[in-house]
């Protein structure tokens, strides 16, 4: 039974990406700085971890060298030495994005060679045009916000003035994203993505790559949290990736998390949504259980991103990593012969970088499954090699991008 299995640890990056200055990321390094950090007691906080890092599970499948490939260092705390049981290496992105769709596109074996469109540093950053267009057509009072901001701080700055009003929270990022926040009864789930319907097909020309609604609930600012009715609004891929080329084939893609809204659905036969890594794992586990000869499961671990990287918060990214490390076992112990897993990820988020946005790095590719043997397969130079290794162990043909490293 030949299956195949892409786990994908949002914003996990290891630093060395030669193109990083371009980004004004030169020197980010989300593992080695979060490691760098927790072995100086600055990844301690009450309540959540003490001391160095440690991923052991995922040290022994080659973490830890990968870092040292891509940036020369060993990160502190994998220290592991002995012999590797699997395949092993560097993901170099070629996308001209640090954002989320171009990554997973890139892996899934279509590159991203243009330019989205992105919303300016300024306040107001959207266009009064824009704005006027989606205000009439969504019935609004009007919109709060319109500024670069982080969504937890913008939602507990606004959030009251929000139910007040009936104002939605419209807010960007240095990604191509227009996101929209409101409260889940006082303004209605229904509601809030019909507006984000309005202002995907109006801000489709200008190649904003997502429209993400922001759902959040509580009374008051002290109390507002988001919850995991978010759903992304993307553009679909311009052309057929791995996915695509899977389900033509009559082959079961099983997404699970945010996977379905990256594609559009485009290539994906059944989606599975969770809310949070450890949910996240369990859906993981399900969807194991409903693939078959020829299938992929696909997964998104989001909190490690949208919680903590973006949020500049090292103790909990580092418990987040730990509390994967821990889990992964359980889903080692579980796979068949003739499976194939891949752990990378899609882009940096360094927590101890400027701002609060995505930074520019390579990423690991940590390849196993019984019957894969060890090999150091190098630095890939694409992260479309991932599809492609996909593709050949799942019996399709090859794309158009990428090659096999197994």
């Amino acid at each position: 039974m030949a299956r195949a299995f892409l786990l994908i640890m949002d914003s996990f990056g290891i630093g060395g990406a030669p193109d990083a200055a371009i980004f004004g990321d030169e020197g980010s390094n989300t593992l080695g700085h979060i490691a760098q950090e927790c072995a100086s007691g600055g990844g301690d906080r009450a309540g959540l971890r003490k001391g160095p890092l440690s991923l052991p599970n995922l040290d022994r499948l080659g973490l830890g060298a990968a870092a040292e490939l891509s940036d020369g260092a060993r990160p502190a705390g994998l220290d592991y030495s002995g012999a590797s049981e699997n395949a092993w290496g560097v993901g170099r992105e070629i996308s001209n994005g640090k954002d989320t769709p171009s990554g997973h596109w890139e892996i899934a074996g279509l590159p991203v060679p243009f330019d989205w469109g992105y919303f300016p540093e300024t306040e107001p950053c959207f266009p009064d045009e824009l704005i006027a267009q989606i205000v009439e057509k969504a019935g609004l009072p009007g919109i709060l916000g319109n500024k670069h901001a982080s969504g937890t701080v913008i939602i507990e700055e606004l959030g009251e003035e929000h139910i007040a009003s009936g104002k939605p929270i419209f807010y960007t990022s240095a990604d191509s994203v227009m996101q929209i926040a409101a409260h889940e009864t006082h303004f209605g789930l229904e509601r809030l993505y019909e507006i984000c319907e309005i202002a995907r097909e109006l801000t489709f020309d200008m190649m904003i790559g997502r429209v993400i609604a922001r759902p959040f609930i509580g009374e008051s600012a002290k109390d507002f949290k988001r919850t995991g009715n978010r759903h992304d609004y993307a553009i679909e891929p311009t052309q057929d990736t791995v996915l695509d080329r899977l389900k033509a084939a009559g082959r079961q893609i099983i997404a699970v998390g945010k996977i379905s809204d990256i594609f559009a659905a485009k290539g994906i036969t059944k989606s599975i949504k969770a809310s949070g890594n450890p949910a996240l794992f369990d859906a993981m586990m399900e969807a194991e259980t409903l693939a078959g000869d020829g299938d992929l499961v696909f997964v998104n671990f989001v909190d490690f991103d949208m919680l903590f990287g973006h949020r500049r918060d090292v103790p909990g990214y580092a418990e987040a990593l730990e509390a994967f490390d821990a889990m992964l076992p359980r889903f080692i112990n579980q796979m068949k012969d003739g499976d194939l897993a891949i752990i990378t990820a899609d882009h940096g988020c360094d927590p101890t970088w400027i701002g609060t946005d995505h930074t520019r790095e390579q990423v690991p590719i940590l390849a196993f499954g019984p019957g894969i043997g060890a090999k150091e397969i190098g630095l890939r130079p694409s992260f479309s090699d991932i599809g492609e290794t996909i593709a050949a162990h799942l019996g399709i043909g090859p794309g158009k991008h990428g090659s096999n490293f197994l």
